[in-house]
């Protein structure tokens, strides 16, 4: 598995393309911005785009899914808890594309040999997932490098990102973390220093 990590957009979000090195097939997670940077891409290395993953539906994850949906025909998924309704800013609705497919908890897509399983880490917004594959996290806004989602907008909520957290946090074993922003971490490191994770083991949610 190869992890190519684009920041994209005025906030910098993480678009990953994740890819499996024998077939050239890949998914692009949370395209946000800039449809030509992660075409060339795709473009540069001979891949072929499977899937366009969502972890979220806020604007600045999902600003370039139409042109890279309509660019390589790859099938967009998502939570339907975010579409069609204003999951982060009152004048913010997104529409996701026709055919689009609603995961949920439990689902899997297989990209190549990659399957990617979805678990519903809700919060940041009421659609919000993280996509597990092998040994890594792409927690999108729910899970930081030392700290976790705004609930402030329009959808959030504290205590459901609290819990979302709380089962990260619980997960068997060490996983590389690849958040929406900033820097990857890993699940123990954040385990151990992540201000948030470290209070809701010591009042015993995990």
């Amino acid at each position: 598995m190869l992890i190519k990590c684009l920041p994209v957009g005025h906030l910098m979000t993480n678009c990953y393309i994740v890819t499996d090195e024998a077939s050239l097939a890949c998914a692009v997670i949370d395209p946000g911005d800039e449809s030509n940077t992660i075409l060339n891409y795709l473009e540069d290395n001979h891949l072929t785009c499977r899937a366009i993953l969502l972890t979220h539906g806020h604007y600045d994850h999902t600003g370039a899914v139409d042109a890279v949906h309509a660019e390589t025909g790859a099938t967009v998924y998502m939570h339907r808890n975010d579409a069609g309704s204003a999951v982060g800013f009152d004048s913010y609705v997104y529409d996701p594309p026709e055919g689009t497919v609603f995961y949920q908890e439990g689902d899997t897509v297989q990209v190549g040999a990659l399957v990617f399983r979805v678990l519903e880490t809700p919060g940041h917004t009421p659609g919000g997932v993280t996509l597990m594959c092998e040994d890594a996290l792409f927690t999108g806004d729910t899970l930081f490098n030392g700290s976790c989602g705004r609930t402030d907008f329009a959808g959030g909520d504290m205590e459901q990102e609290l819990r979302s957290l709380a089962r990260l946090a619980a997960l068997e074993g060490d996983y590389e973390v690849y958040p929406g922003h900033m820097d990857f971490s890993t699940l123990e490191r954040e385990r151990q220093y992540n201000p948030y994770l470290r209070a809701l083991k010591q009042r015993g949610d995990f």
